[in-house]
């Protein structure tokens, strides 16, 4: 067997490092298929809940709760508990995908469902299979990773395309200007790439492509069949190998 093949090229601590992503990955979509798409809900944990944009997330999570969606976070403080507060001060799904840092994240308490991650990726993984709409509102590195690892999966073809809001104009312009003044003209990306996304200011806007993608069953994923779909091919055993 191909796996055995594997495992027996790696040290001891490499094969413990590998049990423990698999678990983390085991687990997330575990607890992914126990409430269906929703729409997930970025943004920095270091803003207070008076700040505008907790504001404005708090009253999106309370108009998704409201029209039957799912909301996902980090389950964080900052942004992520404003949008859960939303959510759960309505009486909605409001789910946290946590992880432990040296800093700044603990499980904020307007959390219906919630899990622990141990590794960035798999929280990652898990926080995009959830969504059928991703929101990014302003947020520092991990804010701009995790928008950066959805485009260009979309970019790509890795993941199937759905809405990416950048919530707060000013804040995400000078960003957008970047990309089409400073990447687009070296043909760093593509002409189309910044169509992925789109600029606004409105929750209703947000709220209305939820509505218009509807409301999946539990136990349906738009990732189910899409690497067929897209024409992705599985790497054959033979590629596979370790060399």
């Amino acid at each position: 067997m191909l796996d055995e093949e594997i495992l027996k090229q790696l040290e001891a601590a490499d094969v413990e490092r590998a049990k423990a992503y698999a678990n983390d990955l085991e687990r997330g979509l575990k607890i992914v298929r126990t409430f269906p798409q929703g729409v997930t809900i970025f943004g920095s944990a270091r803003l207070p809940q008076d700040n505008k944009y907790c504001k404005k997330a708090r009253e999106l999570g309370q108009l998704l709760a409201q029209n039957g969606h799912a909301v996902i976070t980090g389950g964080g403080p900052g942004i992520m508990e404003a949008a859960n507060h939303g959510a759960f001060e309505y009486g909605g799904r409001s789910i946290g995908l946590n992880i432990t840092l040296r800093h700044e994240q603990f499980p904020n308490p307007y959390l219906t469902d919630t899990m622990q991650f141990q590794y960035f990726f798999a929280r990652k993984v898990m926080l995009a299979m959830s969504a059928k709409v991703y929101v990014m509102f302003p947020g520092g590195l991990g804010t701009m990773d995790e928008l950066s690892e959805i485009i260009i999966l979309m970019q790509e073809g890795k993941m199937p395309k759905m809405p990416v809001f950048l919530f707060g104009k000013s804040f995400w312009r000078p960003l957008d200007k970047f990309y089409n003044s400073k990447m687009l003209p070296l043909g760093l990306i593509s002409k189309g790439d910044t169509n992925i996304y789109k600029l606004t200011d409105d929750v209703n806007e947000i709220v209305k492509a939820a509505n218009k993608i509807g409301h999946p069953d539990i136990k349906t994923n738009y990732y189910d069949g899409f690497s067929a779909q897209s024409g992705i091919q599985p790497l054959s055993e033979k590629d596979q190998l370790i060399k």
